[in-house]
């Protein structure tokens, strides 16, 4: 029992300690990041982490977006109401599947990269040079990939719902013969942009927030080996998947007023 009770106590003791270097690490990050020459820097991690991810988000949007076309026809084909398949596969796409979706695509592609990226830096012990000589790699290399992300993820969210329902209407209109118009005016009547398209976009920055502070404190605090590195860019992907999915059922039930 006592050594239970040892190791518990030491598991949240290592918590709270990674939780205040993660928070530390992040305000030292941010507290000076919105200065004008750093804005070259964040254009450049906008491309790397959003331009970049582009094609698997239309790939991933469209295809989901085609499966739930088959799958709501399916099923309101029994009962008449196939004009409201637009609706529903917007609904389902912009204030659910595309963010969530988007930000575990995020969390692979470019959170693994940049827990890479960092922990390599801090083996080739390139970040111990930069404070050598002044550089504070905080404000240098964390910050302009902190606000890339965040910026990136939302604009990629929303891309993957547009796609997704674009994906949707090739399927339904042209190929299951659903007509054009009831699906597009249900789905211009359904869809409010403050009920449904903001709370999709709240979600998307809350997600980016999240993903990319997980991505580069696994960086900053990975063991200076090969190892390290590994053990730091697969915990990013877990770690951004199960809080994404959780942070995904509080903000629903707040949205919803539960």
């Amino acid at each position: 029992m006592n050594i239970l009770a040892w190791r518990l106590g030491r598991f949240a003791l290592q918590m709270v300690s990674s939780l205040g270097r993660a928070v530390r690490m992040l305000f030292f990050a941010l507290a000076g990041s919105p200065q004008l020459k750093n804005i070259p820097l964040v254009v450049r991690q906008i491309y790397q982490l959003g331009v970049l991810s582009v094609l698997i988000i239309v790939c991933s949007g469209f295809s989901i977006g085609a499966v739930l076309a088959l799958q709501g026809y399916a099923q309101l084909a029994r009962v008449g109401s196939e004009s409201a398949l637009g609706l529903g596969v917007a609904l389902v796409l912009v204030m659910e599947i595309g963010p969530v979706v988007s930000a575990l695509l995020f969390a692979g592609r470019a959170g693994s990269a940049i827990t890479a990226e960092i922990g390599l830096m801090k083996a080739t012990e390139q970040i111990a040079s930069m404070e050598m000589m002044g550089v504070d790699p905080l404000r240098r290399i964390f910050a302009p990939r902190f606000w890339g992300g965040f910026i990136a993820l939302p604009l990629l969210a929303l891309m993957f719902s547009v796609v997704g329902i674009w994906g949707a209407s090739l399927v339904a209109v042209d190929w299951l013969g659903v007509y054009g118009g009831s699906f597009w005016s249900v789905m211009e009547e359904g869809v409010d942009f403050f009920d449904h398209v903001l709370k999709g976009i709240v979600k998307s920055v809350v997600f980016g927030f999240v993903v990319i502070w997980i991505a580069l404190f696994q960086g900053y605090d990975s063991l200076p080996t090969s190892e390290g590195i590994s053990k730091a860019t697969t915990n990013t992907v877990v770690f951004s998947s199960v809080w994404v999915l959780v942070l995904d059922f509080f903000l629903t039930l707040m949205m919803f007023q539960l």
